[in-house]
């Protein structure tokens, strides 16, 4: 089945505890590229997440997003240091006596005194939270790639009907190809008996100078290539899955191969349908750069 590199997905779960989004989007790319923009809370499982991802896709630049909030008070608490407060005291007393002044220190103060009181989280149940992470990104996952899997659809239906019309037009040179020889031998003719006037024509000479033409503008093999590879891609397109890069290589050899046509055309009809098939071979190299 054939998916495409473009793609978006989201999932979300609220219970009474905390509340987690996942969204991703993703676009063509030569490799698998995961950008994460994730909470501080939750960098310590991204190496899992890429993992999970990796599961699902092959090729594509893929940005993540998550969302984390905690409805629980109970995640913080107030820590008191004691041996900090303590040396404030003591050297609060000690400039009391070297300066003569008066020690205004109280419990307000203390307080308000930098690392005496400090905020910390309190440790969560990491197995629990990576449970619950897990099955948000594995729910966003799923539209993420039925979306991935309606565009490859669309990708694929598109390939098909252009390498039909590739097709028709290799069968298009080919059956112009004896017409072309045709024609040469009966231009070649009529000069010579220009040149010649009424002297005898030697059929053989005639026959080998067309074979030598013919030799020169034969494309038998370049045809013949050209539409195993489409009938290569044709195949690779409905039964392999990730398959972008095989279909890139096999693109460039059909390019290839109607290059080879085209330089060896000398009739403009040939000409023309070579260009035209060039043309077709860019269009679906640019429709299989969004193939995964």
């Amino acid at each position: 089945m054939i998916k495409s590199m473009t793609g978006f997905g989201r999932a979300e779960m609220i219970d009474e505890e905390k509340k987690i989004a996942v969204e991703m989007k993703s676009v063509n790319h030569r490799y698998l590229d995961i950008n994460m923009r994730i909470p501080k809370k939750l960098s310590s499982f991204e190496g899992a997440i890429r993992g999970v991802l990796k599961q699902y896709m092959q090729r594509g630049k893929v940005d993540l997003f998550i969302t984390y909030e905690d409805y629980t008070q109970s995640g913080v608490t107030v820590k008191y240091n004691r041996e900090i407060a303590q040396q404030y005291l003591e050297y609060s007393r000690q400039i009391e006596e070297e300066f003569q002044l008066k020690n205004d220190m109280n419990v307000s103060n203390i307080m308000r005194f930098p690392e005496v009181l400090t905020m910390e989280e309190e440790k969560v149940d990491e197995e629990e939270l990576w449970t619950s992470l897990k099955q948000v990104l594995v729910n966003a996952v799923q539209p993420f790639i039925n979306s991935r899997i309606q565009e490859g659809n669309h990708l694929s239906k598109d390939i098909l009907e252009k390498l039909d019309g590739m097709y028709r037009k290799v069968e298009l040179v080919e059956k112009r190809s004896p017409e072309i020889l045709k024609e040469y031998r009966e231009k070649l003719e009529n000069k010579t008996k220009e040149l010649l006037a009424d002297a005898q024509i030697e059929e053989s000479r005639i026959a080998a100078e067309v074979i030598l033409f013919a030799d020169k503008i034969c494309t038998d093999e370049e045809t013949v290539r050209l539409k195993s590879h489409i009938n290569h891609m044709k195949k690779v397109l409905t039964e392999e899955e990730g398959a972008g890069r095989k279909m890139d290589f096999i693109a460039q050899e059909m390019n290839r191969e109607a290059n080879t046509i085209l330089s060896k055309a000398n009739d403009l009809e040939t000409s023309n349908l070579s260009i035209d098939l060039k043309t077709e071979i860019e269009k679906v190299r640019e429709q299989i750069q969004n193939i995964e």
